[in-house]
């Protein structure tokens, strides 16, 4: 063991490996009837042209489903967008039989939008950028 390095790097498949190894260690502890229930879940906003003009980026982990990301441009807000777009994922959520849904935001984000779609605080971090509080919320379904 005397030639074990660190490396800094960007590097996918050595990224891939460690998601791995750790999704292998939580396999022993978790029941056999939730394992392996890991899926990506994505949902585009696009216009006639293709373009993306928003989304919601998740993934279904055994029994919750946590959603990573929830963006629009400018123009699409305030138009109930977002709103449907967590419908959307809510909805899937429900038919892979998950019990909750998990998500973080920061306070100049969207609290007040998730905070009006059910989903309650569970934790706070202060000093977020110094200024900031960061939130993590969950839904139970």
């Amino acid at each position: 063991m005397s030639n074990i390095q660190m490396v800094k790097e960007v590097n996918a498949k050595d990224k891939g490996h460690i998601h791995d190894m750790l999704y292998q260690f939580n396999l022993k502890h978790f029941p056999e009837d939730l394992r392996g229930r890991y899926e990506e879940i994505n949902i585009f906003l696009k216009g006639d042209d293709g373009a993306v003009l928003g989304g919601i980026l998740g993934e279904i982990c055994w029994n919750w489903l946590e959603i990573h990301t929830l963006i629009l441009e400018e123009e699409m807000r305030k138009h109930g967008f977002g709103t449907k777009l967590l419908v959307a994922i809510e909805q899937v959520a429900k038919e892979k039989e998950c019990n909750f849904i998990k998500v973080d935001t920061l306070s100049f984000q969207a609290l007040d939008f998730y905070q009006k779609n059910g989903y309650e605080v569970y934790g706070t971090l202060d000093g977020v950028g110094r200024d900031f509080q960061h939130y993590y919320l969950k839904k139970d379904l």
